[in-house]
């Protein structure tokens, strides 16, 4: 049996079906949507013209088919066309994946058969996945981190050719999240907002289209606490506690613990005055965003972090109800600050 091939991105497989260089079976699985069904759809839509479509193409959900009435569909030659397409939409409906195995052995050249398999993986210690990662494509589809979301949106608005600066793209990755369909949509509305001669995304579009304010978000919380600045910091708390439908103060809870997180492991970074060097053992990527952690080691101890990274998980225990018979969010946050900050 030949050796396991490497495993492709998802830029070098659409490349691949851009080109025309289709794999027997594809293999889709993962936590994130987007790029299972990006894949799957270009496949569905590009690889037979609408008339060869009707009759060879088929697209089915998991739970209304099994492994074996699937092998039989994938042995069957094309009518119409020089290739057949097998689209598994829901895949994880389906049981007796193990009744495929014969076919990946040996499957049908004219025929791409697409498992679509959301929500989880498939073990990739059986015998099915296995064969496939040898002659197909294996493609896991992971939910992107959080410090991931502005590097991927400014690579994605610069496909558009558009450009958008740091501020404005941490205030859409905080107001977002990692919901990737609707952080591309959200994306796609700032670039219908812009004109052929200026495509330069600023807080002030995002504000306008998106709906975050430009002085009243996580990134200025950030920075505030950063550079301890106590006003601006409690001007925010409050914004948030006065309008609950900007978001959950909740929601900067996390943002708060990343950054003491990484601030603390930056105090250990062997040349801590090196920015450099504190870049590199944080693992950053890019070398602006350790002027942060550069700041926050000169206004903060490492004594005081550690004490903070406890104070925020108080705050989150308290968040769920423990311990707290009656504290507002509010309240609750404005605590956490007050403590950070003095």
């Amino acid at each position: 049996m030949p050796d396991k091939k490497a495993a492709l991105t998802f830029d070098a497989i659409m490349r691949n079906l851009k080109a025309g260089t289709f794999s027997p079976i594809y293999i889709l699985m993962g936590e994130e949507s987007y790029y299972i069904d990006q894949i799957s759809d270009y496949i569905q839509n590009h690889v037979l013209s609408p008339d060869q479509q009707a009759f060879d193409q088929t697209v089915v959900f998991g739970a209304d088919v099994n492994a074996a009435q699937v092998a039989d569909l994938a042995m069957q030659y094309p009518m119409m066309a020089t290739r057949k397409v097998i689209i598994i939409k829901e895949a994880q409906g389906m049981r007796s994946f193990d009744k495929l195995e014969k076919y990946a052995e040996n499957p049908q050249p004219k025929t791409i058969l697409v498992i679509c398999y959301k929500n989880g993986t498939m073990n990739r210690r059986t015998r099915f996945v296995s064969l496939v990662e040898r002659m197909g494509v294996v493609f896991e589809s992971k939910k992107m981190r959080e410090w991931q979301l502005p590097g991927y949106i400014q690579v994605y608005l610069k496909n558009q050719n558009a450009e958008i600066d740091e501020k404005s793209a941490n205030m859409v990755a905080d107001h977002i999240g990692t919901d990737l369909n609707r952080l591309n949509s959200e994306l796609d509305k700032l670039l219908i907002s812009l004109t052929p001669t200026d495509r330069h995304i600023t807080p002030v579009m995002v504000e306008k289209n998106i709906g975050v304010s430009k002085d009243f978000n996580a990134f200025e919380l950030r920075n505030a606490i950063v550079n301890r600045d106590v006003y601006k910091a409690n001007q925010i708390i409050k914004y948030f506690d006065r309008n609950p439908k900007a978001g959950s103060v909740y929601s900067f809870l996390p943002l708060l613990f990343n950054f003491f997180q990484n601030l603390l492991i930056a105090f250990y970074s062997p040349n801590r005055g090196d920015k450099q060097s504190v870049s590199d053992f944080l693992e950053l990527r890019s070398i602006w965003g350790v002027n942060d952690y550069m700041t926050g080691m000169r206004n903060y101890t490492g004594r005081k972090t550690l004490q903070i990274l406890a104070k925020i998980r108080e705050t989150d225990t308290k968040s769920k109800g423990v311990n707290n018979p009656n504290t507002s969010a509010g309240d609750l946050m404005k605590e956490l600050i007050y403590f950070i900050l003095h």
